[in-house]
């Protein structure tokens, strides 16, 4: 790393320790002018592409890829699961709100019954609860993950409009928020080292995204591969940060995606996209 690479981080850090103490809606107002400073010719609506919107040659490369998915045959087994009947003859349409379309974007929410963040993957398996299913694994991508990718679709266009209304959502929302600023691992890193203080630069080969707009388009799919959802992601980057994870649909990585997903609030969702 450069000298001035390095310089760039320490500056923008201190901007991400400014953020840190803001409230939910300050907090997502900070990091989406602090960005808009940082990339002034990058339009706000162009971070539901990530790092693609660094690279016109990667987008267009990225539509090209669209217009015949690779993972179509798995598409095709999402929509079979949400489709087939549970033992009792219902289906998810039946149990899912508005029959499950343009609702996603309202997850993660706090539930304050439960007292807990729940995830749009709680949902379904909540669903499956009631028609007498066991329930899926939060970190399988064959059932969970297509499954929710299907289920996500119907939401396409629909802008994420996460709320944090109470108290009680309040400490969830800031326990995810120091979940995403906590440096941690072996190698000392937080989130926000790289898509807050070093988004639009290049590790290795790869450009890294914006904090906003990262959670309106999971679950993804890498070439024929099976979804991966966004809680998988978090555990693969702890594992690249050398750092234990809990695993997908634990109260710490529910509280972080709660936090992170509000920060894409206003952003349209793209769900079942092709990442590398």
């Amino acid at each position: 790393m450069t000298k001035a690479w390095l310089r760039g981080l320490g500056i923008a850090l201190m901007a991400g320790s400014v953020i840190a103490h803001a409230g939910p809606r300050e907090e997502r107002t900070k990091l989406v002018d602090y960005f808009a400073r940082k990339f002034p010719d990058l339009r706000h609506a162009d971070h539901v592409y990530g790092a693609l919107a660094f690279d016109p040659d990667a987008r267009d490369q990225y539509d090209a890829i669209m217009e015949y998915p690779p993972f179509t045959a798995e598409l095709e087994k999402a929509k079979l699961l949400f489709e087939t009947p549970f033992r009792n003859g219902k289906t998810y349409a039946d149990c899912l709100p508005n029959g499950g379309r343009m609702i996603a974007g309202n997850y993660p929410l706090f539930d304050e019954a439960r007292g807990r963040v729940v995830t749009f993957e709680d949902l379904i398996n909540q669903c499956r609860a009631d028609n007498g299913e066991e329930p899926y694994a939060y970190d399988d991508p064959g059932t969970m993950g297509l499954v929710t990718a299907h289920a996500r679709s119907l939401s396409d266009g629909m802008k994420v409009d996460v709320k944090v209304e109470s108290p009680a959502a309040l400490r969830a929302f800031e326990a995810g928020k120091r979940e995403f600023y906590q440096r941690m691992g072996q190698l000392n890193f937080s989130c926000a080292s790289c898509h807050v203080a070093a988004a639009g630069n290049r590790l290795r080969s790869e450009v890294l995204s914006t904090a906003t707009g990262q959670a309106v388009h999971w679950p993804v799919f890498r070439g024929g591969d099976q979804p991966m959802t966004l809680q998988m992601r978090y555990t693969d980057c702890y594992r690249y940060m050398r750092h234990v994870s809990d695993r997908p649909g634990s109260e710490r990585l529910n509280n972080l995606e709660y936090f992170h997903t509000y920060l894409s609030n206003g952003l349209e969702m793209k769900a079942s996209v092709f990442r590398k």
